[in-house]
């Protein structure tokens, strides 16, 4: 803790010399090692401490400047050791500035009356009029936001996290707002009533008011030139740059917000990216981008999102107003110009184009193609499950998590294929048969949640989602038994039995988090039936059932077996596993070659239209692979064929140790 002592005579008359005025030089506190010299031109009200300043700043261009006070004006301000602080056009006022600071060229500095800064601002998210807001706080949850924002049916709920969240904003407020080590501010307008945390780079913002920006030096946030921002919340390692306009909004971990981009009441998650369009009460679960000028999200849900240009949603039908509400599942994309007329509700990994007016509810048939035809939507159910971009997409989150900060807010479960989607497609199974049945099998086409499925499109998706069960089923069983010794039948069995109590059951997807509803309202119990639970043993709660996700799964298998397999996990025998992995070997390779095929269509003779514009066609090809390259040399091809090696790899080295165990028990 740093000592201040007052400034003696000879430093009051320097500070005088050097242009420094006081309304009352005694309530100026210094710390031991403070030279006037380093202080020019300085106003000073209230109670002001200062620091000691002696580094140098290196700035670009190879120009340095000494840490110190130059042409600004103090109001009951805190300035820390090695701090460089130099016009100021108005005043700096009720602040506490830490080390190693960089300020220069702002307009106002000011925390006015006691403020929450930002902290319990409600967000009406999802429906403009209100009812699910959300009150954001620090260290909010793409989890804790869900629970918020869609279990409206559970008041008792609702009531008791608001609570918890006014007692943490209680513990934030203060009529002093702080700015951490190592900030730099520089050629800003006004800011006012903000917390800065470490680290923090704010460059050329226009406005920034009634705010935390929880910046830290493993993961600094970037406040870019032009943005005017008001009632929000910014997580560490975030950028919002050049033109952002944000009102009451969260902007989560390694969020990129930019280029003109404009948000109210919308509350965006881990990794989100969002450049030049418009949103407006949305709920931008992990992984949503939106990219272009004339793209729109509004009132919807969405997570793992890729918003095509032209992308549109509609919230009311002008009647009662903008109350309309949809949800698009994980992993979805929508392609230029689709639009959406709320409320609609799409199934995960669905591809969305053209525009949908009759409110289609595609949940129960995920990884589908949703088009518009002859003004007609049309649903191909299962299509994105042999869709390249959909593997890739996969394969792509998670090497773009740019979360550097140690402490995560947000679970995220990246799975493609896990009980939330695979009880979808077994359910979808059951759904397409019993279509065939009631219109019957020589019906050109269904009709299906306000959507319309051809003959042919109904029979391909039942295949697919056989192939994609058979697939999960398989995978979660080799995963259980791989690198495991089993010394006979018995041995076998206690491998194969279930670890965890939850799973079973319907699971659900809490913005990122996949994991059995029994489990959600197991901590939803808990939160409301024990007045001494906190926010933060709810975050502890939801990582403990995120790292447990595996165990949980295979519960969750083990209850499928009898349905999918007509036999118990107990009453396997090695010939049962055998033909499984069997089953899944061939599934997994299927579904590989339609991968296979679709990226070939990426190096087809239409695909080089447009190449080798001023030659013939050996100067086309040849210029097509300059810039593409060769099918046989894409990596992604080449993953998928070592994709194939690999697996079947895999599923023959199982098959022999089963096979040696049915040779040591036969029968």
């Amino acid at each position: 803790m740093t000592n201040y002592r007052k400034l003696n005579d000879s430093e009051i008359s320097r500070l005088t010399a050097q242009g420094c005025v006081a309304d009352d030089w005694s309530q100026v506190l210094v710390a031991e090692g403070f030279v006037p010299e380093t202080v020019t031109h300085v106003r000073f009200s209230g109670q002001v401490r200062l620091g000691v300043f002696e580094k140098n700043f290196a700035l670009p261009g190879g120009l340095t400047r000494r840490a110190g006070l130059h042409h600004v004006a103090l109001h009951n301000c805190t300035v820390g050791n090695n701090t460089f602080i130099e016009g100021v056009a108005n005043y700096i006022a009720n602040y506490r500035i830490g080390d190693d600071c960089y300020i220069q060229n702002v307009n106002l500095l000011l925390t006015e009356g006691e403020s929450s800064f930002g902290n319990g601002t409600e967000v009406s998210v999802l429906n403009e009029t209100g009812g699910r807001e959300v009150p954001i706080y620090n260290r909010l949850s793409a989890q804790m936001a869900y629970l918020m924002a869609m279990y409206r049916h559970r008041p008792d709920l609702i009531g008791r996290l608001r609570q918890l969240v006014a007692d943490y904003t209680a513990t934030v407020t203060s009529d002093c707002g702080t700015i951490g080590r190592g900030v730099h501010i520089v050629n800003t307008g006004t800011i006012r009533n903000l917390c800065i945390g470490d680290a923090c780079r704010i460059d050329g913002a226009s406005r920034l008011d009634n705010g935390t920006i929880n910046s830290c030096p493993e993961a600094p946030v970037t406040i870019g030139a032009n943005v005017t921002a008001q009632d929000f919340i910014i997580s560490s390692g975030a950028c919002v740059s050049d033109g952002a306009v944000l009102s009451r909004c969260f902007v989560g971990q390694a969020c990129h917000l930019s280029h003109l981009f404009s948000a109210h009441d919308s509350l965006f998650f881990s990794n989100c990216q969002g450049e030049n369009g418009e949103a407006c009460a949305i709920f931008a679960g992990p992984y949503t981008v939106t990219m272009h000028k004339s793209s729109l999200l509004i009132a919807g849900m969405f997570s793992f999102l890729n918003a095509g240009s032209g992308s549109n949603q509609s919230n009311h039908m002008y009647k009662l107003g903008p109350i309309h509400q949809g949800v698009v599942e994980r992993g979805s994309k929508t392609t230029s110009d689709s639009y959406m007329l709320w409320p609609a509700r799409i199934g995960a990994f669905s591809l969305i184009m053209g525009r949908h007016v009759n409110h289609p509810d595609t949940s129960g048939m995920p990884f589908s193609y949703l088009i518009e035809h002859g003004k007609h939507s049309y649903l191909v159910p299962g299509a994105n499950l042999k869709s390249v971009g959909t593997i890739r997409d996969a394969q792509k989150w998670p090497k773009r998590d740019r979360r550097t900060d140690p402490d995560k807010l947000d679970c995220i479960n990246f799975n493609l294929l896990s009980p939330y989607t695979i009880q979808k497609m077994l359910q979808g199974i059951d759904t397409l048969q019993g279509l065939k049945q009631t219109s019957g099998e020589t019906s050109e086409s269904y009709s299906f949640q306000s959507t319309t499925i051809r003959h042919g499109s109904l029979e391909k998706g039942i295949h697919l989602y056989t192939l994609a069960v058979h697939k999960f089923m398989g995978n979660s069983i080799i995963k259980r038994l791989e690198g495991a010794p089993f010394a006979d039948i018995a041995d076998l069995h206690r491998r194969l039995q279930p670890t965890d109590p939850l799973g079973l059951g319907e699971w659900v997807d809490l913005a990122g988090l996949i994991l059995p509803k029994q489990a959600v309202e197991a901590e939803i119990d808990r939160i409301v039936g024990d007045n001494r639970y906190t926010l933060e043993q709810a975050e502890a709660d939801f990582r403990d059932l995120h790292s447990r996700y595996y165990d949980m799964e295979w519960t969750w298998v083990c209850s499928q077996m009898s349905r999918w397999y007509g036999k118990s996990v107990d009453r396997f025998t090695p010939q049962d596993i055998v033909t499984i992995v069997r089953q899944w070997n061939e599934s997994v390779v299927e579904l590989d070659r339609l991968l296979y095929d679709d990226a070939r269509k990426e190096f087809s003779m239409v695909s080089r239209i447009g190449f080798g514009v001023d030659g013939s066609v050996s100067q086309r090809d040849g210029d097509f692979e300059q810039v593409r390259g060769q099918f046989e040399s894409d990596p992604f091809v080449q993953m998928v064929c070592r994709h194939i090696e690999e697996k079947t790899t895999l599923g023959h080295e199982l098959i022999g140790r089963l096979n040696r165990l049915i040779d040591k028990f036969p029968g």
